[in-house]
């Protein structure tokens, strides 16, 4: 299980998933429902208006709505863009235990302590239908994706399908519900016949706690308080029970079947989430918490994502890794993993096809290697504790083979060394260097104990320890270099061959180091970082979940361009980025390196290509200009801007007057003559310094100016001036002066 959001709060007792926007509700057992966005980490919202615990929620499908039950028997939906609650729906009798909206019709489906389910119009603001007929609490309930059938749980030890088509054929009025109305009595003594009961399932030995449809097969699961976890099929006249999954040591809390995969996912008050096979029967992972018990599950409706509520917050959390297993070839083509084949992408031609099959194809592949020289391939896995296998690729990869041998062997993780050499990273710390016949040449043991290993320069490997990484040398056993770090998943080095550099990235924080692992820059994202390469310039390109993103060496990073799905770089070849998509898809995506060839060729100074650059390309930006005022190059930022007073304060700032003067007569503002003015002076171009004090009527500077300068016609002409002015101090100084 990969964890990638966790909450601390209150008790969390409902769950929902918006559709498209990465935003979990979770309801908690203080009356608070909060609002997370599970992608940057961040409470977004607090709604407080119910009273005691919230045991639903749920988003809407296409508006900006939520709705919400609790223990003070209201139904409270919400609008989350204006932020408040739009009206209440009061009906129910005891605790709300689950509400839901249906899909395509404006119905509201909710469960309750008072042993009936209830059909609300939102629209309306009516109940349109109550559905009777269990005898103790009524856990949960829920709509077909598909078909108009509703599931139920109670802890009556029975569930039940509910067939609502007379709903949809009914014509629902508008009008609202009276108090002394016949329809809303009879619906509320004797139960709606728009809504009849089609199946009752009986196995549970005591309360059934949850129940769900499968999303496209005729399944139901559901999980009770005698602690297992039960799989039922629905045929045209009657249901069956298919299997029963034990294995939790408490009341299961909540079942659900995975959206994409023949798995059932369930979680306990034994503080477990466990992951059954639907197929074997079995139960194939166990996922355990300390002290929290868990309550609720839910699965996102598009992505591989799914949410827990615990004692003490929630988890949002993904089965498996959808992160493709590839090794890169300097630039030319790609090695990846797809239907427990090694297949090749030639990214020249864009051939892509199977070479050769795994040995074992079941495997959880991690992570894989290349070496060009002797055509050899490990593939990572963390089968039994970690395991390597060593393939040797045929020269004619155009067609797939049958069968090849592979030499295998147990490690944390194998990496490439040198020709013939591969070293592998035992699970006590220890590392083994071997050749290509597997054959044990060398053993380390470095100076602290390694959690990870990534290759590095020909004959070392970089250590990942606690907070930190570091460069050991295999021939003469010792650390040649260390950086202190925050947690890395990743290491990629440069293709240069003068001067490698080294990027080294985990969840949001991305490091650019020299080959002896002295820091260059850091970087933080708000967003994961997915995968990066560098392009033959030296620029690190990374992608996050939505963004293609660049860094310079120095730390300069931007946007190239958005993404509509997540993927991973594999190759950066000129203006094309080479990626693997989450379905290993290869995509070549175009883009534009302008802008950071630019910023590269201004930090290393070679300005011919800054001139060459500015004349060809369309470089025009407020950032490029902003970027360029803040490294101190106004006069290259001079050649983007069409805003004269951005124009003006540029070239005064780089002491163009004759730019600055331009500016200044298209602008004629005071202000503007008035900063001409002091820096022709101080560069003593006393001809535009005399238009700005003649702009701005500044008599006595003027005369001064004609004073030092010795100009006594203009002096007698000021003189004149202060006279028709009637001036006596003026007419006193310029007669002085002359």
């Amino acid at each position: 299980m990969l964890t990638k959001f966790e909450t601390k709060s209150n008790r969390v007792k409902g769950l929902s998933f918006h559709p498209a926007r990465p935003w979990i509700l979770a309801s908690l057992h203080n009356g608070i429902i909060q609002l997370w966005d599970y992608r940057i980490r961040t409470l977004l919202d607090k709604f407080d208006e119910h009273e005691g615990p919230v045991r639903g929620v749920c988003f809407h499908s296409t508006q900006p709505l939520f709705v919400s039950g609790g223990d003070d028997y209201k139904i409270k939906v919400w609008n989350y863009k204006s932020r408040r609650c739009l009206f209440t729906l009061l009906g129910h009798l005891d605790y709300i235990r689950t509400v839901e909206f249906h899909k395509e019709s404006p119905w509201i489906l909710s469960s309750s302590d008072d042993q009936t389910i209830r059909i609300w119009n939102w629209q309306s603001r009516t109940c349109i239908s109550v559905l009777t007929g269990h005898n103790h609490y009524v856990m949960c309930a829920s709509f077909h994706p598909k078909e108009d059938l509703v599931v139920s749980a109670s802890l009556d030890q029975t569930v039940r399908v509910w067939d609502i088509s007379g709903l949809r054929k009914k014509t629902t009025s508008i009008r609202p519900s009276q108090e002394n109305d016949p329809l809303r009595l009879q619906n509320d003594l004797f139960g709606n016949t728009d809504a009849i009961v089609k199946y009752v399932l009986e196995g549970h030995d005591r309360g059934v706690n949850w129940a769900a449809f499968h999303p496209s097969f005729p399944l139901i699961v559901s999980g009770a308080d005698d602690r297992q976890v039960k799989l039922w099929r629905m045929g045209d006249s009657k249901t069956w029970e298919v299997d029963t999954f034990r294995g939790h040591f408490n009341n299961v809390s909540c079942a659900l079947f995975h959206p994409r995969q023949e798995l059932i996912i369930s979680d306990s008050e034994d503080k477990t989430i466990r992951i059954w096979d639907m197929a074997k029967r079995t139960g194939i992972q166990t996922f355990r918490r300390e002290h929290d018990r868990f309550w609720i599950l839910t699965c996102h409706p598009e992505l591989n994502l799914f949410a827990a509520g615990h004692d003490n917050g929630m988890i949002v959390f993904k089965l498996e890794r959808e992160r493709p297993a590839y090794a890169s070839l300097n630039n030319e083509g790609v090695y990846f993993l797809k239907d427990k084949y090694v297949r090749h992408t030639d990214l020249s031609s864009s051939r892509d096809g199977p070479i050769l099959p795994l040995r074992r194809g079941g495997v959880r592949v991690q992570s894989m290697s290349f070496n060009p020289p002797d055509r050899a391939l490990l593939v990572n896995s963390d089968t039994d504790g970690g395991t390597y296998e060593l393939y040797i690729v045929p020269k004619d990869s155009s067609k797939a083979q049958d069968s090849v041998d592979c030499k295998q062997g147990k490690g944390v993780v194998a990496v490439f060394t040198g020709r013939d050499r591969f070293a592998v990273l035992e699970k006590y710390g220890g590392v083994i260097v071997r050749n290509l016949k597997n054959e044990e040449v060398r053993k380390c043991n470095p100076p602290f104990q390694p959690e990870w290993m990534f290759a590095g320069p020909t004959g070392m490997v970089l250590l990942r320890g606690e907070e930190k990484i570091a460069l050991y040398d295999l021939q003469q056993r010792v650390v040649m270099a260390e950086l202190t770090t925050p947690f890395i998943k990743y290491a990629v080095w440069s293709n240069s061959s003068t001067n490698p550099m080294l990027a080294l990235f985990g969840r949001d924080t991305l490091i650019l180091c020299s080959r002896r692992l002295e820091q260059l820059c850091m970087i933080h994202e708000t967003i994961r970082i997915k995968s990066g390469a560098w392009d033959e310039n030296g620029v690190f390109l990374y992608t996050t979940l939505n963004h293609i993103k660049y860094c310079l060496p120095n730390g300069d990073n931007g946007i190239i361009r958005t993404l509509d799905q997540p993927v991973y770089i594999t190759a950066v070849r000129g203006s094309k980025v080479y990626c693997l998509d989450r379905e290993c898809k290869n995509r070549a995506i175009s883009l534009d390196p302008t802008e950071y060839l630019f910023k590269l060729a201004l930090v290393q100074k070679r300005y011919s290509d800054v001139l060459r650059m500015v004349r060809e390309k369309p470089l025009i930006g407020t950032s490029i200009v902003a970027y360029l005022e803040r490294k101190g190059f106004p006069e290259v930022a001079l050649h983007f801007v069409k805003d004269e007073r951005t124009r003006f304060s540029l070239a005064l700032e780089c002491g163009n007057i004759e730019i600055a003067l331009e500016a200044a007569q298209v602008l004629d503002d005071k202000d503007c003559w008035h900063r001409l003015g002091v820096e022709a002076l101080r560069q003593g171009n006393h001809q535009v310094v005399e238009m700005a004090y003649q702009r701005t009527k500044n008599f006595e500077r003027l005369s001064f100016l004609y004073l030092i300068t010795g100009n006594t016609d203009k002096l007698k002409k000021m003189l004149r001036i202060a006279e028709m002015r009637q001036d006596p101090m003026g007419r006193f100084h310029n007669a002085l002066y002359l």
